[in-house]
């Protein structure tokens, strides 16, 4: 089934050359169904960029996907033209009078700042509290994972004496848990952050449930009960070349920055990293669409709680 972006997005065409099924609007219209509502709060700096990964592995599912694309009114994004913000993105004053599905809060590059510093963290703040009463089941990406569980169980976040950064293995802690049914017993995710969330911190609460982690990485996905907020401290969605352009970034900026693990073939970046993450990925969401939106939602928006 096709997921419907807003008309001229980017990621449209992208997502065509790569048979995934992009629908119109009006084509939309002629569907005698409701198509899941997903709202999308892009932190991230390359919006572009973010948009297509996540459309991706969002429409590579048996389900009909509406996306909409928020973004902070209270920070000005540097990366991308005003013209594309103005013409594909919202405000959360322009959705907060309805209900949606699912929500997608991504990560952002403000990870070694205090939370309350971020210039949007009040905002953002307004958003998580309302996702609650708002928003079936709402899934963190990242540091949007860190401030979703320091804002909702003031669970902070720790330094890393260097970069978390490359492909690590992963296993499940929870091995019932739904949200990786079908998962191998090991599986590979991207990292790419400077803190990280303590084990003991989030066994400390009683609402959270530690479903996958690392050795190396730590702890990878947390839920509450039935799934109402998901956090993933990893990057799942990341593209073949996420990691080289944000490794050849740093080595520019003079930044201390190492290869990252498991990415370069012998460890050369002049070689064309292996993708060994795309089938958990779309796993991944597919199983959050379907086991934690879809089948639990309300049909009538109006009755989530």
């Amino acid at each position: 089934m096709p997921i419907k972006i807003p008309s001229g997005l980017p990621a449209a065409d992208t997502l065509q050359k790569e048979n995934i099924f992009v629908m119109t609007e009006t084509r939309a219209q002629t569907q005698d169904m409701r198509p899941l509502q997903i709202l999308l709060l892009n932190l991230m700096p390359k919006k572009i960029e973010t948009e297509t990964q996540l459309s991706r592995l969002l429409g590579n599912t048996p389900l009909q996907v509406e996306l909409e694309l928020i973004h902070t009114k209270t920070h000005e994004s540097q990366n991308v033209s005003e013209d594309h913000m103005l013409a594909f993105y919202k405000t959360f004053d322009d959705v907060k009078h309805r209900n949606f599905d699912g929500l997608i809060i991504t990560g952002a590059p403000v990870e070694q700042m205090p939370f309350e510093e971020v210039d949007y963290w009040d905002e953002l703040c307004t958003i998580m509290e309302w996702s609650k009463t708002h928003v079936h089941s709402t899934f963190h990406i990242c540091w949007g994972a860190q401030a979703g569980l320091y804002y909702h169980f003031g669970i902070d976040k720790q330094p890393l004496p260097e970069k978390m950064f490359g492909i690590f293995p992963h296993k499940l802690d929870h091995k019932k848990s739904i949200l990786f049914r079908g998962f191998d017993d090991t599986f590979m995710v991207p990292h790419s952050r400077h803190t990280t969330i303590r084990r003991e911190d989030i066994e400390a609460v009683p609402e959270l449930k530690i479903l996958a982690s690392s050795e190396e990485a730590g702890v990878y996905a947390v839920a509450t009960k039935r799934g109402k907020q998901i956090f993933i401290t990893g990057h799942s969605e990341y593209d073949a070349m996420t990691l080289d352009s944000e490794y050849q970034r740093d080595l520019s900026q003079g930044k201390p920055i190492k290869i990252p693990v498991n990415y370069y073939p012998d460890d050369n970046p002049k070689k064309k990293p292996k993708v060994t993450w795309r089938s958990c990925a779309n796993l991944l969401y597919s199983n959050w669409l379907n086991y934690f939106v879809y089948q639990t939602t309300p049909y009538d928006l109006t009755k989530i709680k």
